[in-house]
């Protein structure tokens, strides 16, 4: 479980820092726009305070060309000149193929209304001018800049962690495929050896008992093996009862389980349900889910197996009147390095997911669960994969 919490606190920290240095350019940005705001009312002011001079001159001299230099200056922020009336006299940085379109600058005009105060302005004679403005095209871009720049800032993260994690992924499978294949060769010799032991124990004292048991957990150490040959191929699929494979992996566990735990078979044992399988990896997975389940009831309870025939699917039910599962934790169960045991490593159900889901492009998932009532794990297996 500390793995799966480390890496989850990883992808927090990863997020809270691009959220971080989104809201520091945002407010960074934000203190930017209003400093220049101030500077463009400032700016269109100056402009304003130019029109009244140049309406109230007649100087044709320097000072006339210092008025129109200001105006002229003026080559950023959107302005309407009005009369008293709001009748459009002039304006100055608009689209110049609609300058002359009084609808279009009326339309500009009713927004500049809604968004700011006019600018007023004596211009003589008893008469009174407006200038309206509105924020100019670079102020609108440095608005949407921060947006901008943490929309990207998420993007590279996610890329980067995708990337990271596939990277990751590839060689801890190239690992677990290496250890997987020389375990499976490693337990070649041993298997092989006690294969022989076991048959002259059966010739010599055939009365002895045991080597019956002995021949059975031999024959369950040949598929260990076959299971660890098979990580990194795609297994072969046949034809099988998957009624017969979950009757036999239960047999193997009843004499090698507690006797205080209560396996119920709720299916009948001569029944058949034909579905491609691959029954050395299903049937690890039935044994994996069995063997959580008894660490759920803690050495006393018991578990139900049922499995039931529905038109294109076969269901098996394994239920537990353990300790339960936290609704939030329905799907982290099955992510790899998450466990609640002191020295689980939080791969087995992790397995079983792909086993079902990519093996046997089936589904595994928690039909239901309660803490101190039990769980119920339902796998869903396809009769025909296409």
């Amino acid at each position: 479980m500390n793995t799966y919490r480390y890496k989850t606190l990883w992808k927090l920290l990863l997020l809270v820092f691009a959220v971080i240095i989104g809201l520091f350019s945002l407010l960074y940005t934000q203190n930017l726009v209003k400093s220049l705001k101030t500077e463009e009312r400032k700016k269109v002011e100056l402009w304003a305070e130019a029109e009244r001079q140049l309406i109230s001159t007649s100087d044709t001299g320097q000072n006339l060309a210092f008025l129109l230099s200001i105006i002229e200056d003026n080559s950023t922020v959107p302005v309407i000149l009005t009369d008293g009336n709001d009748s459009i006299i002039s304006a100055r940085n608009f689209d110049p193929a609609r300058i002359n379109d009084i609808k279009f600058l009326k339309s500009k005009l009713a927004r500049m209304k809604e968004k700011s105060k006019p600018i007023i302005f004596d211009s003589g004679g008893g008469h009174v001018n407006l200038i309206y403005y509105r924020d100019s095209i670079i102020l609108k871009k440095l608005i949407y800049y921060p947006y901008v720049q943490l929309s990207i800032i998420i993007l590279f993260i996610i890329v980067s962690y995708l990337a990271f994690s596939s990277s990751r992924k590839a060689e801890q499978n190239q690992v677990w495929v290496g250890m997987s294949k020389e375990t499976a060769h490693q337990l070649g010799t041993p298997t092989s050896s006690l294969a022989g032991w076991i048959e002259i124990l059966q010739m010599k004292h055939p009365e002895i008992d045991i080597t019956e048991e002995l021949a059975r957990d031999l024959t369950r150490l040949e598929k260990v093996a076959e299971r660890f040959s098979k990580i990194g191929s795609r297994p072969d699929l046949s034809p099988g009862n998957v009624i017969q494979v979950v009757n036999q992996t239960i047999d193997y566990l009843k004499s090698r389980t507690s006797s205080k735990i209560n396996i119920v078979p709720e299916y009948d044992p001569a029944g058949e349900i034909i579905i491609p399988v691959n029954a050395a990896l299903f049937s690890w997975v039935i044994e994996n889910l069995c063997k959580n389940a008894v660490d759920a009831t803690e050495g006393e309870g018991e578990i139900k197996i049922r499995i039931v025939d529905s038109h294109d699917n076969a269901m098996i039910d394994i239920s537990d009147n353990g300790k339960g599962i936290p609704k939030s934790a329905y799907k982290k169960i099955f992510k790899p390095g998450y466990t609640t045991k002191e020295r689980g490593w939080g791969l087995g159900l992790s397995l079983a997911k792909r086993i079902i889901e990519e093996y046997h492009d089936g589904k595994i998932f928690v039909k239901h669960s309660e803490p101190g009532k039990g769980t119920c794990i339902r796998i869903v297996m396809k009769k025909d994969i296409r």
